[in-house]
């Protein structure tokens, strides 16, 4: 008899852990994509325009908008890059600590650590910081800026990598976003 009991209390304990993490996966999945992401210089799967690329000779961010963050975020982040490079992802942009109350990345953001506003500036794949252009060797490339509604501030002073940014931002996510824009070189 204690063995049977000992065996649904077993049962009891794994039924509860499995009912949690699919109210998690849930509630994480709930949030995914569900912040409007938009540019007034390109829509969702348009052509980025020539001016924010290496053909204009500079790196000049384009100005990114978004809305409707969840109540308790405290920062956000965003992470542009492109998966269609031969040797894999290649990343154009690191950018966080965005104070919650700007709802808006303006054009051509300044190649700097620190932000006026306190956001920082990591590591792109060219290691240097700040936006590069999106330039792509052949053919048409597709650029994801990946946006994070975080509920956290980030206190550090090490230049980030992508890869940097995903570690502390797991488990700080709170709603997500994306915009795609494609590029071809003029010439090629």
């Amino acid at each position: 008899m204690i063995k049977y009991m000992s065996i649904g209390l077993l049962l009891l304990a794994s039924l509860s852990v499995a009912q949690q993490n699919n109210t998690y996966q849930k509630n994480s999945v709930t949030n995914l994509n569900n912040i409007p992401l938009t540019s007034p210089a390109f829509k969702n799967g348009e052509m980025i325009p020539a001016k924010y690329t290496c053909d204009n000779k500079t790196d000049i961010s384009p100005q990114l908008i978004w809305k409707n963050l969840p109540k308790n975020t405290k920062s956000v982040a965003l992470i542009m890059d492109d998966p269609d490079t031969t040797r894999g992802t290649f990343v154009h942009w690191v950018i966080y600590n965005i104070p919650a109350d700007q709802m808006t990345l303006p054009e051509g953001i300044i190649q700097a650590k620190e932000l006026p506003n306190g956001g920082r500036q990591g590591l792109n794949g060219a290691k240097s910081i700040g936006y590069k252009a999106p330039c792509p060797p052949n053919g048409i490339h597709r650029y994801f800026f990946k946006f994070y509604a975080l509920d956290t501030v980030f206190e550090t002073n090490s230049d980030l990598t992508k890869d940097d940014l995903l570690k502390l931002m797991n488990s700080h996510i709170l709603a997500t976003g994306q915009l795609m824009g494609k590029y071809k070189r003029l010439k090629e």
